[in-house]
């Protein structure tokens, strides 16, 4: 057994049409005060496409979109996302999320919850907005909560098409929990749901196909969730740019899992050119990311770095430690790769360092793989065998079952190489979940 050096990023396609549309509709009723064209708006930093997208809700803008509208309107930015009844506090923590701001969404639906009293419609979207928020930080098993009880709210009101949106969101946080069945379940049964004729949005049949496709590939079945996504392309006519490239990117990654790297990197630039449009930076970030990772196992280690240092431009300007995280152990891979192995060493420390600051557990795991593969290349089996005890450890405590058994494969590799083939039969075995525990050998 073996394992790719290449790692697959979850993907959630996300939502946030009902803010757009409301926005949108301000942003035309102030330009046509102002007698001004879409293409006119747009002058010197958009296009009068992406205007068009906005007025029409196809589009959400950023906070950087807002601020500039905001100027050439002549309008201040609360002045276009304020509405003239109580939920405009809530309005303003969906703009927050759809700006690529979870926490600052997060915090404000915590404050709306804390005054919510006794309205039980107001409490169900502000806990869906909150399971949200929670799943865009990637924060999954505090998602849960929130999620299942806006469900079980909504129901109690008689409003199916709320609680299934709120069970979308249930079924995201199970899949970042690593619950592929639990997942699975919900999301399908929302899809018959939708099948049997629950109007919930324009476009939720397709977010229910990206998400089962992510979740079956995911689990180790990549034909059956690429049968999902194709499905879900024939009906991404009328999503958002965002949206589209978030689909798309999903695709990409699904494609490298099941070893078509040419297609992978073909979809995965259509994407990143959406992100681009869409500004959406932390979002084209992680693509580039993505997009590096599908280049090293080709051996174009040049477009890799390539990727990288985009990549890097943007961790820089969000000071988003994540997003640091993630270059850094990318680069110790690239590093890795053209065999030189102190820079590799270096990146996958800054890795380590950036996760432990709040960034991604899955590259403090990525840095000890590549550690472990330096000792691994070295004959250091103590270096080596500690190295992937730290990745598989780590996992365990994450719930990371699927990368856990990837790991547990390649550290069983390591030990049929040495001539240790009772101590690789017992971690296939724990790969397979038939054993009780792990012996690290030095």
């Amino acid at each position: 057994m073996s394992t790719s050096s290449v790692r697959t990023r979850k993907v959630i396609v996300v939502d946030n049409s009902h803010v757009a549309r409301r926005v949108g509709e301000r942003i035309r009723q102030a330009r046509t005060r102002m007698g001004l064209t879409q293409r006119q708006l747009a002058e010197g930093r958009y296009t009068a496409a992406y205007i068009s997208a906005l007025e029409r809700g196809l589009a959400k803008p950023s906070m950087a979109a807002l601020t500039f509208l905001s100027e050439r309107l002549g309008v201040s930015v609360p002045d276009l996302v304020a509405e003239e009844r109580p939920a405009a506090g809530r309005l303003e923590a969906d703009l927050l999320m759809a700006a690529g701001t979870a926490q600052e969404a997060l915090d404000r639906y915590d404050d709306l919850l804390s005054t919510a009293g006794d309205d039980r419609r107001n409490r169900a979207e502000l806990l869906r907005g909150r399971a949200e928020a929670l799943c865009r930080l990637g924060k999954g098993h505090e998602a849960i909560g929130p999620a299942s009880e806006s469900a079980l709210l909504f129901d109690g009101l008689a409003a199916p098409a709320d609680a299934a949106m709120a069970r979308y969101w249930l079924a995201g946080a199970h899949y970042q929990e690593d619950n592929p069945a639990e997942a699975r379940g919900i999301l399908q049964e929302l899809l018959a749901a939708d099948r049997a004729g629950l109007a919930v949005a324009p476009d939720f049949r397709f977010r229910l196909l990206a998400a089962l496709g992510n979740v079956e590939a995911w689990d180790g079945e990549t034909e059956r969730g690429l049968s999902y996504l194709e499905e879900a392309r024939a009906l991404s006519g009328d999503i958002t740019l965002r949206q589209r490239a978030a689909f798309l990117s999903a695709m990409a990654l699904q494609y490298r899992h099941a070893g078509d790297l040419e297609r992978s990197i073909r979809v995965g630039h259509e994407s990143l050119a959406l992100y681009q449009a869409a500004d959406a930076e932390r979002e084209e970030g992680a693509l580039e990311i993505n997009l590096a990772l599908t280049f090293i196992p080709l051996g174009n280690l040049e477009r890799a770095g390539a990727h990288l240092g985009r990549a890097r431009e943007i961790a820089a300007r969000f000071e988003d430690r994540r997003i640091d995280s993630d270059v850094a152990e990318a680069e110790a891979q690239l590093a890795f790769a053209r065999g030189d192995e102190q820079l590799a060493r270096d990146r996958a420390a800054a890795a380590l360092d950036a996760a432990a600051q709040g960034g991604s557990y899955l590259a403090a795991v990525g840095a000890h793989v590549t550690l472990a593969r330096i000792g691994r290349r070295h004959g250091e089996r103590g270096v080596a065998e500690a190295e992937y005890d730290n990745a598989t450890t780590l996992l365990r405590e994450h719930r990371g079952h699927t990368r856990t058994r990837d790991v547990l494969a390649e550290w069983a590799d390591f030990r049929t190489e040495v001539g240790d083939l009772a101590g690789a039969k017992e971690l296939y075995a724990a790969a397979l979940g038939r054993g009780t525990g792990v012996t690290v050998r030095h």
